[in-house]
């Protein structure tokens, strides 16, 4: 193995699915930097256009070529246009998935309409991504694919239901994708985001009360920005983690591992 080029994509495939903004775009940044093909895979035509343009504008290292990134519109609530997608974006040798969605409201105000929403977007499309594209990359033999769960698939707070239990969800999902395809040489893993600076949490950030209680819960007593999940995604899809499959990458500021409520004089 040659160390040095242990995190390079050169010359491989990957989709990035909600690329147009947010993590997905930094995702795509940080794959083609590492001179991958990104698809970038979105409703937003217009942001996932920029998205590849900001890819573009990124400097290789030196003596490495760099990547490439191409926009494609893609609704993941229409089964067929997934189907369709995947077929015309040919072998992939990676999909990353950063859709998502919440709706914050207690479990007594939840309508069935919510509940299918938050369902529909953070599970069942996964489901018909995996159908879609692990089956192919089986039959080549390798494959890395990954999910975008949080921390609260594994801790929660009031108004976080549906959301949570969709992301736990998720993780036993791809778990049990990475049982599955394994022997084949596909591999599966989630990573779990702490509070990270994106329009999906637009809701917290406009609540200043909000915004630094959430600072303060993490051992770094900070958000996130999008771009310091990046890194995750690029070591999952490289050839840094071929062993690592049925894992969840917790990226959260340390806010799972300590109790950030209280700080004890001792």
């Amino acid at each position: 193995m040659k160390y040095a080029d242990l995190f390079r994509l050169d010359g491989r495939r990957v989709a990035v699915v909600g690329g147009a903004s947010g993590i997905g775009r930094e995702a795509v940044r940080a794959l083609a930097a590492q001179g991958a093909e990104v698809i970038v895979a979105d409703r937003d035509e217009k942001g996932a256009a920029r998205t590849a343009r900001l890819a573009a504008a990124e400097r290789p290292a030196p003596g490495r070529p760099s990547g490439t990134a191409t926009p494609h519109h893609l609704d993941v609530l229409d089964p067929g246009a997934v189907r369709d997608a995947v077929a015309a974006w040919g072998p992939l040798d990676g999909l990353v998935v950063t859709v998502g969605v919440n709706v914050r409201k207690r479990i007594a105000d939840y309508s069935l309409a919510d509940f299918d929403r938050v369902v529909a977007l953070n599970l069942r499309a996964y489901l018909t991504l995996v159908q879609a594209v692990a089956p192919g990359m089986a039959e080549r033999g390798h494959g890395s694919v990954v999910g975008f769960a949080s921390m609260r698939a594994f801790q929660v707070e009031p108004g976080q239901s549906v959301y949570a239990a969709s992301k736990a969800g998720l993780v036993q999902l791809l778990r049990t994708a990475a049982a599955e395809w394994g022997p084949r040489g596909v591999r599966f893993n989630a990573i779990a985001p702490g509070v990270v600076r994106t329009p999906l949490t637009d809701q917290i950030a406009a609540d200043p009360a909000w915004y630094e209680a959430y600072a303060q819960a993490s051992a770094l007593r900070r958000w996130a920005g999008p771009e310091e999940i990046a890194g995750a995604v690029a070591y999952l899809v490289s050839d840094a983690a071929t062993y690592v499959t049925g894992a969840v990458l917790t990226v959260d500021g340390g806010w799972t591992a300590v109790d950030g409520r209280y700080d004890p004089d001792v």
